[in-house]
């Protein structure tokens, strides 16, 4: 049974396993349409620690009992030749080779009970999260650029007409402003529209500057650069020098982005999560893991 195996972390692991070097190798964040990670829990045997609990997959098709929680979960077989597990934000998804009996399945499932359910109740805890730090797109509201605090205010003048919005710098111990250009009684979707385009704006700036500053100390030539709005990583990189950030990092304090920037660009010389491969971050970012730490902890705004 256990040469059957095939252990698949979530998409919310940073550490997933390396994809071939022909393909983008990623940095995967706790899924950023689904929140970051709070703090981890404590590695003790969960099917026994847990208080009931139920979780479902809305396409599930098949149900076990893991210690005291009711897991349902999605069944698929395919062309492979290991049981896979994926762990996402509907649930449990596990798929197998069509010679697998559905008895040697479900025991697969029981043999990763701890896993699987550390990974089911650590992604409820992040939707709960993030249901928590939605943001409602109107005139004062803030959020976070750079790590600051940045407060919406919106202008019906249009001396910035061409541009959208205007950072202005706050004073001391206030926080900077954003104006936009929109009437005081613009929808949510205009204004949040608006707020996205000025960082995305200041997010492509800012990653060019970084990479700038970084690729020599690394010996590496970035080529290209693209903006990301995936739900499942913070950067990828691929062989030829091509980067891709997603427009969301500049929610985070300028360290936290400079551990990513230096992530990329250093698959550029070590296409794997080896230790040569953070060897190679920690020589420009010595201090890669606290920082790696806040960006699985600190919560991303769900816009």
């Amino acid at each position: 049974m256990r040469g059957l195996l095939q252990f698949t972390l979530d998409m919310f692991d940073e550490l997933a396993p390396p994809p071939a070097p022909a393909r983008p190798v990623a940095l995967l964040p706790p899924a950023v349409e689904e929140r970051i990670a709070g703090p981890s829990l404590p590695p003790t045997p969960l099917a026994d620690a847990l208080s009931p609990a139920s979780f479902v997959h809305p396409r599930a098709t098949r149900e076990l009992m893991l210690g005291n929680a009711r897991v349902a979960y999605e069944f698929t077989r395919g062309k492979r030749r290991t049981i896979g597990f994926v762990v996402g934000p509907e649930g449990l998804s596990v798929r197998a080779p069509r010679w697998v009996a559905l008895k040697d399945v479900d025991a697969a499932v029981k043999e990763k009970a701890d896993w699987i359910l550390r990974k089911l109740t650590e992604t409820q805890q992040r939707h709960a999260q993030l249901e928590a730090s939605r943001i409602e797109w109107k005139d004062g509201v803030s959020f976070q650029f750079l790590g600051e605090p940045v407060v919406v205010r919106l202008d019906p003048h249009h001396a910035f007409k061409d541009i959208g919005a205007v950072l202005d710098a706050g004073t001391a111990g206030a926080p900077h402003t954003l104006r936009i250009a929109l009437a005081r009684d613009a929808d949510e979707v205009r204004i949040r529209d608006a707020a996205q385009a000025w960082l995305m704006r200041q997010a492509r700036r800012i990653f060019v500057e970084r990479l700038d500053h970084f690729a020599p100390r690394l010996g590496v030539k970035w080529n290209k650069l693209s903006l990301s709005n995936a739900t499942t990583r913070w950067g990828s990189a691929t062989a030829d020098g091509a980067i891709r950030l997603h427009w969301r990092l500049v929610h985070f304090r300028m360290s936290v982005i400079d551990y990513v920037v230096a992530h990329e660009l250093s698959h550029l010389r070590v296409m794997d999560h080896s230790a040569r491969f953070w060897e190679t971050v920690e020589s420009v970012v010595p201090d890669y893991g606290e920082l790696r730490q806040q960006l699985k902890d600190q919560p991303v705004p769900r816009w």
